[in-house]
């Protein structure tokens, strides 16, 4: 019988073994204490970077003629004017239907509740519902007032604090200014045989993001804008708020946003005294989608990303739950660039006789979960 095998480990072999164990250790806790200390910093450059890279169609449009620099400026200060002229526009017409919605709260639950009770054969009391959930009338006309304070206060109660926003567009800026500089840089890090693939992340991620950024605003302006007209015309109440709110929800929260955006103002409208002003409204946003899914969506995102609905939701699902509304919103261009990489680095191989039988008419034979490589 053979003697059993003998297994002998050196002592510098276990020191080895130990120093790196601790290393690994002590990088966790490195990066343990970069997120949670600097999470904040991290985020703000994070968000900048994309806000970068979906200006980087127009700043490369016009770098072509002028210094990139300048070139981000001029869009920089076309985003910033935008906004600036909605609010001077539009602005304390906002402020003041918002806190028109805060202080209609208990009115509109009331005659929801009183809709309810007489339907169901229920007797809830409106004011004892609220009261379990901490909205007392007091409480909502506190609220309103503080909203109605002002636009300012408004503007810095969002904003949060001035050197936010002044340290996410610098950042946006020498990012977009310095991009191409700043990508070779990153790229002279890797050896030769890493930096082709390096360029192909970096170029995909730009491009995926400007494109979704891009086709999402345009869609959600067009339809903000329409809606707008069409809640204005009808009556609804807090038209405006609720035009932008079913722009921007329709737009960027896939698959169910659509029905999301236009449930409030549906309710707004029913429980407005005129209920034809609700049936209204339904009955444009079901019009207004069926046009846009036939005409408008196409065209604008012909060459903006292709995700398979099921995977973005889930997508924006999981951002959220680790990065809150920013993490949601970045979530379907970033898989998109996944998606793109995966599809070109990935080998994909042949499907079986079986398998191609199995291929439901109308696929032809195409991954749903990949976007086309253009």
């Amino acid at each position: 019988m053979a003697n059993p095998r003998e297994i002998t480990v050196s002592s510098s072999t276990l020191w080895r073994v130990g120093f790196i164990a601790l290393a690994v250790i002590a990088i966790g806790l490195l990066i343990q204490f970069f997120i949670e200390d600097g999470g904040g910093v991290i985020f703000i450059v994070l968000m900048a970077w994309f806000f970068a890279l979906a200006m980087s169609p127009a700043v490369d449009f016009l770098a072509r003629r002028m210094r990139r620099g300048f070139a981000t400026l001029i869009v920089m200060g076309g985003v910033a004017g935008f906004i600036a002229l909605f609010l001077a526009a539009f602005g304390a017409l906002l402020v003041d239907q918002l806190a028109q919605i805060v202080r209609a709260i208990p009115d509109l639950f009331a005659r929801a509740v009183e809709w309810v009770n007489s339907t169901f054969d229920t007797a809830y009391d409106p004011k004892a519902l609220l009261a379990q959930i901490d909205i007392t009338d007091a409480a909502v006309r506190t609220f309103a007032t503080d909203i109605a304070s002002g636009i300012f206060s408004i503007a810095t109660s969002v904003l949060g604090s001035i050197f936010g926003l002044f340290t996410f567009g610098l950042i946006a800026f020498y990012l977009s200014a310095d991009g191409p500089r700043l990508r070779r840089y990153i790229a002279s890090l890797f050896p030769a045989r890493s930096q082709a693939v390096l360029l192909n992340v970096w170029d995909v991620t730009a491009e995926k993001t400007g494109r979704y950024v891009a086709a999402r605003a345009i869609l959600a302006t067009v339809n903000g804008v329409t809606s707008g007209i069409v809640f204005f015309a009808v009556g609804l109440p807090y038209w405006l708020p609720m035009a932008i709110w079913t722009g921007v929800v329709a737009q960027f929260v896939p698959m169910v946003g659509t029905y999301i955006a236009i449930i409030l103002p549906v309710i707004i409208g029913l429980l407005s005294g005129n209920p034809w002003i609700g049936v209204i409204v339904l009955a444009w946003a079901l019009l207004y989608q069926q046009v846009e899914n036939l005409t408008i969506e196409p065209r604008i995102s012909a060459r903006a990303v292709n995700v398979n609905p099921a995977v973005a939701f889930i997508s924006v699902l999981l951002g959220a739950a680790l990065f809150g509304v920013a993490g949601a919103l970045l979530a379907i261009p970033v898989t998109a660039m996944v998606l793109t990489l995966v599809g070109i680095y990935v080998k994909r191989h042949e499907l079986i006789e079986e398998l191609h039988q199995e291929s439901a008419p109308g696929e032809h034979g195409e991954d749903a979960l990949s976007p086309p490589l253009e």
